[in-house]
């Protein structure tokens, strides 16, 4: 089953939202939970077991095999906090945090010659997902680094058995209209931390991995 970031999902009696991250087991490179963003109250995002999911028959869309309301009652992921600057949200004995995204860039005061410097005290808004204890969360925009430390790109999806174990995750790579695909075997993944993907590889070997152009159309509608 491809587990493609972006994708649609859908509940056996309507669609739900989108893919928008994945949930891993670090030490037995396992998928857990998929984060869904709903397109029903305000956008929550909700942590979805894998054992729900299976594919579609249509390739641009995963099906989860329970109904809107059910879906719409598992826990959510996405939560807010105010925090001092450099500060970072912490987790529980049953949750620990996954992506954060600041939801405010801090103001700077003048230092003089120096240049600038944030105000001290300030409060930043940030986004954070929870997700279970030991566990890390990858989204689209998470980096893919090589093992001579180099960013090569970010993750957009992983390949997964009947099992849920990972046997490749997708990596995209170029720019807006150069972009590309490779697949990497999870046997060269060193890795897998939250927002982060680290290879055993290095650049040039990644370089010399099979690639294909992504053609890539936003999705319009529902059906």
């Amino acid at each position: 089953m491809r587990l493609e970031l972006g994708k649609r999902v859908r509940c056996t009696d309507g669609e739900l939202g989108e893919l928008t991250d994945i949930v891993v087991d670090p030490v037995k490179k396992r998928v857990t939970h998929l984060v869904v963003k709903s397109h029903h109250g305000g956008g929550d995002s909700h942590l979805v077991p894998i054992e729900l999911a299976e594919p579609a028959e249509k390739g641009t869309e995963l099906l989860l095999t329970c109904q809107l309301d059910e879906a719409r009652g598992l826990p959510h992921a996405e939560e807010f906090a105010y925090l001092r600057l450099g500060e970072m949200p912490e987790g529980d004995s049953d949750w620990d945090v996954g992506v954060t995204t600041p939801l405010a860039l801090p103001y700077y005061e003048s230092a003089g010659l120096d240049g600038y410097t944030p105000l001290l005290g300030q409060d930043v808004g940030m986004v954070y997902d929870r997700i279970p204890k030991g566990e890390v969360e990858v989204r689209r925009s998470s980096s893919v680094i090589t093992s001579d430390r180099k960013y090569v790109g970010d993750v957009d999806g992983f390949l997964v058995d009947d099992e849920d174990q990972i046997t490749h995750f997708v990596l995209e790579r170029g720019h807006l209209w150069g972009r590309r695909e490779v697949t990497v075997p999870i046997g060269a993944v060193a890795k897998v931390e939250s927002d982060t993907v680290t290879v055993n590889l290095t650049t040039d070997e990644i370089g010399a991995l099979p690639a294909h152009k992504v053609h890539r159309w936003p999705l319009v509608g529902g059906d």
